[in-house]
This record gives C-alpha cells, sequence and structure tokens, in this order.
C-alpha cells in the first residue's frame, strides 16, 4: 500500500528538501506540495490523504490551527524550526515532530512510524463491534448507532432502543468505526449521517434526539453530510 502524502510549508526550500526524501521512500506517494496551511484546506476536499507533513509557522493560518479545524484529519507529522510547540503537537495525536533542520535518518525513523500506523492499520471487518458495559461486553451494530456523546472519561452510545455507556475515549470509538458513515461534528459528538433527519442551523436532528456542531466544523461537516444532495430551486 502506498501512503499518500502532502507536504505543506511556506519556505521553498523546506518543501524541496522534503519532496527529496519522499522521493527516495517506495511506500510514500507524493500527492501534493502546498505552500500555506489555506492551500492545504482546499487540497484536502479534493484528494484522498493519508499523511501530511506539516510546518507550523505559517501566514493567516497556522499548521496547528488547520489541524484543530479539520473533523477528520490525515496522520500528521510536524516539521518546524520551532521546538516550542511539541507538547502542542503530541496532544493533537502527531506521529512524529521533526525540527528543522531535517536529517534523512530522523525523517526516516518517523515515516518509518507512519507506515505501522496508516498502512498496517487495522479497519474493521465485520459490522460490529463489543464494548464493555457495566461489566459485561454488549454488541452493537454499527447500523443501529445513532450517535456517540463524550462524557468526561465515558462515552454514550445512543441508539434507537438503548444508551450503552462505556469506559473509553471518543476518538477510540472513532477509530473502530467506519469512515464514510460516522463523523465528527463537536469534540464531544460523532454522528452516523445515515440517521440525519433534519439539519437547522448548527443542530442536527437524529430521530428524537439532537446533535450539536461545532461553529469551526460547520463549513467541513455540512459539506460532507450534503455533498452533492441539497436540491436547490
Amino acid at each position: 500500500m502506498k501512503i499518500r502524502c502532502v507536504i505543506t510549508d511556506d519556505e521553498p526550500m523546506a518543501r524541496k528538501g522534503l519532496q527529496g526524501y519522499v522521493d527516495k521512500i517506495d511506500f510514500l506517494a507524493l500527492v501534493g506540495v502546498c505552500s500555506s496551511a489555506i492551500e492545504l484546506n482546499n487540497l484536502l476536499k479534493s484528494k484522498e490523504v493519508h499523511l501530511l507533513f506539516l510546518d507550523i509557522e505559517m501566514p493567516y493560518l497556522s499548521g496547528i490551527e488547520l489541524l484543530q479545524n479539520l473533523p477528520q484529519p490525515p496522520k500528521v507529522i510536524f516539521t518546524t524550526a520551532y521546538e516550542q510547540y511539541a507538547l502542542k503537537g503530541y496532544d493533537l495525536n502527531i506521529i512524529d515532530y521533526l525540527l528543522k533542520p531535517i536529517s534523512f535518518e530522523r525523517f526516516l525513523k518517523a515515516v518509518n512510524k507512519a507506515h505501522d500506523l496508516v498502512a498496517n492499520a487495522k479497519t474493521p471487518t465485520a459490522d460490529f463491534i463489543f464494548v464493555k458495559s457495566n461489566n459485561k461486553l454488549e454488541k452493537v451494530f454499527f447500523e443501529d448507532i445513532l450517535f456517540l456523546e463524550a462524557l468526561e472519561n465515558y462515552v454514550i452510545i445512543q441508539t434507537a432502543g438503548s444508551k450503552i455507556i462505556t469506559h473509553t475515549t471518543l476518538k477510540h470509538l472513532l477509530e473502530n468505526l467506519p469512515v464514510d458513515n460516522f463523523l465528527q461534528t463537536h469534540k464531544s459528538f460523532v454522528v452516523n449521517m445515515n440517521k440525519i433527519k433534519t439539519i437547522a442551523g448548527n443542530t442536527l436532528g437524529i430521530q428524537q434526539f439532537t446533535a450539536p456542531v461545532s461553529r469551526n466544523l460547520r463549513e467541513q461537516v455540512m459539506e460532507k453530510i450534503l455533498k452533492n444532495r441539497f436540491l436547490k430551486k
């Protein structure tokens, strides 16, 4: 499997150097080179991308700001001259943090880690998962899930007929759900897009329930929900 990657950096020499490194790795396929986070944001709407080599300090929009506004970002390796952002980067669950000037040896270590996480990632082969709730394992079919709601150290799995509370994180559950059907709309909510009945402002109607859409995710969320299905006059 080729890992589809994009380089984003406002410095031409930095972009050129990373391109040279990517060309040496057989399992990497470079599908884009961007000079700004804004350009990258546009590219991500039209191309499938598995991995970002992302600079942090860029004009208008930083790499961190972009990452915080993507509902389901690709895996990320930060490439930066500023080490003070390292802790923030790992809070965003990045793969690695490369400080410029970047040696090929350090680059190779980072992309090998990415290979393990991306190319060898396990994807759901069944249409259900088991979760632990009330000291027992409960089988939950993906098609039955209306939405997930994070509640401190727990997640509520809401179905049409039950509310299952399990001790886990929203991120961990989302990683085990089909990416084509489930979408994070808010820091505390993931919805089954097939179950959405209404959209009113920043609220999604799902049967008798509602789920919020955060302001910073609204554009991306609406685009993915509506796609080309919005019938205008």
